[in-house]
């Protein structure tokens, strides 16, 4: 059992590493100015790519998914399981709303994955799985990375992973929350396909 002081310092940790703007400084180091401006201004992968610097898109995804992985790793090292399980939250609640972009960050999906390689690394690889067969199918990013989500907390749960489920549970409905625009234009069907602008 966790106590309240080390909730608090887990997820601490997680928002804090969670929030630092990948997408953000690497657009800016390849002198494409301010990612914000760009597409849905969101400061993830999929929009630095956006941009067409392929490299700062690769280094967004890597540090994203990266930053998620840290936060589960330091609290699961120091405060055990339930502590990595808060931090997981935490990154993704800082990757969403970072307090030094006034709180509009990116959408969650590397740091996601990142978060569920390092808590159960076979549902990184069933939700990465998931994600690639609904955009074979669809061609359409935002509604994979919405299935692969929420495939997540029922994988943890069918692998016996009670408590990892529940913050992946968590977790997919803080994506599903910063998905809101893509969920409104699916419904709508409008929302553009892989390779397609938007």
């Amino acid at each position: 059992m966790v106590a309240g002081t080390e909730a608090a310092y887990a997820l601490a940790i997680g928002y804090l590493l969670g929030s630092i703007p990948f997408g953000f400084i690497f657009t800016r180091m390849s002198g494409a100015g301010d990612i914000r401006t760009v597409g849905s201004g969101a400061t993830g992968a999929t929009n630095v790519l956006r941009t067409g610097k392929y490299a700062a898109a690769a280094a967004t995804l890597i540090f994203d998914a990266a930053k998620g992985a840290a936060a589960v790793l330091i609290a699961g090292h120091f405060w055990g399981e339930i502590a990595a399980a808060v931090a997981a939250a935490g990154a993704i609640i800082g990757h969403l709303f970072p307090v030094w972009l006034g709180f509009k960050g990116g959408k969650g999906v590397a740091t996601s994955l990142g978060v569920l390689l390092t808590l159960y690394w076979p549902v990184a690889l069933a939700s990465l799985a998931t994600w690639i067969i609904v955009a074979a199918i669809s061609r359409i990013s935002s509604l994979s990375a919405l299935v692969a989500a929420m495939a997540a907390p029922v994988f943890m749960f069918l692998w016996g992973q009670k408590t990892f489920a529940a913050a992946t549970l968590a977790i997919a409905l803080l994506v599903l929350v910063a998905h809101r625009d893509n969920i409104k234009r699916l419904l709508a069907g409008t929302e553009p396909r892989i390779g397609k602008s938007k």
